[in-house]
């Protein structure tokens, strides 16, 4: 299977994502519709939406700016790796 390089298609993916989670967190809220529930939804949402940030711009543009990752377990082995040099 071969990257996506058409531009609308990206989009149209992006999309999909959007899609996707908007589907879910409403389906989640039909369960559970409990601020409670809205609340802890909204915190992980916005937990792992700042942890991508984190694994794709921070680590490249302020800690190593010569490694580039190829997505989420790239940047998982990177960090797992550094910690253990960082303790020898």
């Amino acid at each position: 299977m071969t990257d996506i390089t058409h531009p609308k298609l990206i989009i149209l993916k992006g999309f999909l994502f959007l899609l996707a989670g908007v589907l879910a967190s409403g389906l989640l809220l039909v369960l559970h519709p409990e601020w409670t529930v809205a609340f802890l939804l909204g915190v992980a949402v916005w937990s792992f939406a700042r942890f991508y940030y984190f694994a794709f711009y921070v680590i490249q543009h302020y800690v190593d700016p010569s490694y580039k990752f190829s997505g989420l377990t790239s940047c998982m082995l990177y960090l797992l790796r550094r910690g253990r040099s960082a303790d020898a």
